[in-house]
């Protein structure tokens, strides 16, 4: 999975320097090799350490060709069949969703999907935000969930919001947002004299892999006149799947929702598109700048497929062919089969911690995250109490350390809420078997015999 070196080390190997004079073509295919061969092997069946994994083949060759031909999307005079494809995904889109009708962009990341909705809320709240700017406003406070993405305190940060102003809303067990404390949350902030206008709900959470009741909290957003956006980033991709698109029911009702297919559908990072209910121009109200050099009016074609005006970028990558091309060679059906099976594999895995002695499941999962903890021999007989615990918290560091210099698989692993270190899984590519479920748990053992 990876072969690693310390930084220094690796410095020294790569030769790192620019110079006034360019390489033979000898010693740039050596430095070729040598980025792949210290590079991580995300589509290596045993890399597990991030809600991404594995490689799709049809979605490498629409890469290969988006490099090959450089386009950027924002007018329709470069980028043709680009915006058509682009329309025809985000459509597709959002009828999974379970909208009629709806509008959306493909950008960078869920992260900054996420500040789209932010930004898209506040202009809907007070459109006078864009001209007049922040002055004069009244206190805006948004509410999500303790569990949430860290997107959304960065997102208020950068629009001027101020981390201070998210409300956080505790969770239950399973690490769903309680709607009956979003409620009171609400009702708190206008006794304080704030101005509330939106609600990010997550469906499928980083670490624990939780989806918030949508209905529930979509009947709050209704009673208080507040925008709803789902963090779908994650967990989106249970849409396309029948058995399991439950997870998200109530979705539909969201006014703005987030969806990373570079995740569980392995359309190559990056590919994420924000989906917004509202079809009458909301975007490009919200983010126009009437640029008269790229934008213009009076063009021969119908410049309503110059979307990049309601992009806040410029030059735009064209992200939605990789997932486009994917979804053309697999159908549908394809990419329901690769949900399901991620699922069923997760699930597998959860059976098999469950006879092994020494691991411990935090709690039954409902998607992809397997969050564990691995008690080595030495704990096994130890009462349990904050020794056992400060003990435990130190043995999946050291285990990480050895797998990554061993290179044999890469796991991620984290404290949370109040817990001590666990492991996370994360299932998801395609090529993962169950011997590689088997594979993880041997070598976990192997590694730790001596803890």
């Amino acid at each position: 999975v990876c072969e690693w070196r310390a930084p220094e080390a690796l410095k020294q190997i790569l030769d790192l320097e620019m110079r006034d004079t360019g390489e033979s073509h000898q010693k740039l295919l050596q430095l070729c090799q040598d980025v792949i061969q210290y590079s991580v092997k995300t589509s290596h069946p045993r890399f597990f350490n991030q809600l991404y994994a594995g490689i799709d083949y049809y979605s490498l060759v629409a890469r290969f060709i988006t490099e090959a031909l450089n386009p950027s999307v924002y007018t329709y005079e470069v980028s043709p069949v680009f915006l058509l494809v682009e329309e025809a995904v985000i459509k597709k889109m959002i009828e999974f969703i379970g909208w009629e009708e709806g509008d959306g962009i493909f950008n960078p990341g869920g992260s900054v999907s996420n500040m789209y909705a932010m930004n898209l809320a506040r202009y809907k709240f007070c459109p006078e935000i864009k001209e007049k700017g922040l002055s004069g406003l009244p206190r805006l406070v948004l509410f999500t969930s303790e569990e949430c993405h860290y997107s959304m305190k960065k997102a208020a940060s950068f629009l001027g919001l101020g981390t201070e102003n998210v409300y956080f809303i505790k969770t239950d067990e399973r690490g769903k947002m309680i709607p009956e404390e979003l409620e009171k949350q609400v009702q708190r902030a206008r006794k304080e004299g704030s101005a509330p206008f939106l609600v990010c709900a997550t469906a499928g959470t980083t670490v624990l892999g939780a989806f918030d009741p949508l209905d529930k909290i979509a009947d709050i957003c209704e009673t208080h006149g507040l925008w709803l956006h789902v963090d779908a980033s994650w967990g989106g991709s249970a849409l396309i799947s029948r058995k399991h698109c439950r997870l998200l029911h109530g979705v539909h009702r969201a006014d703005s929702v987030a969806w990373n297919p570079h995740k569980m559908l392995l359309a190559g990072i990056q590919c994420c598109a924000l989906l917004v209910k509202d079809n009458s121009g909301l975007l490009k109200k919200c983010y126009s700048a009437k640029a008269a050099y790229l934008f213009q009016q009076d063009k021969f074609y119908d410049v309503s497929y110059d979307t990049g005006d309601k992009s806040i970028q410029c030059s735009r990558r064209p992200d939605a062919f990789k997932f486009w091309l994917m979804w053309k060679a697999l159908g549908t059906t394809g990419l329901e089969e690769r949900v399901n099976r991620a699922l069923a594999l997760a699930r597998y895995l959860v059976e098999e911690i469950k006879k092994r002695e020494g691991f411990q499941l935090l709690l039954e999962p409902e998607y992809a995250n397997v969050c564990f903890w691995y008690i080595p021999p030495s704990l096994r007989k130890m009462q349990d109490g904050p020794e056992f615990w400060q003990k435990l918290h130190q043995v999946a560091p050291i285990i990480k350390e050895r797998m990554m210099k061993k290179g044999s698989m890469m796991l991620g692993y984290q404290p949370h809420q109040g817990k001590v270190n666990f492991f996370r899984q994360v299932v998801i590519s395609p090529h993962v078997s169950r011997e590689d479920m088997d594979f993880l748990l041997d070598e976990i053992e192997l590694l730790a015999k001596d803890l």
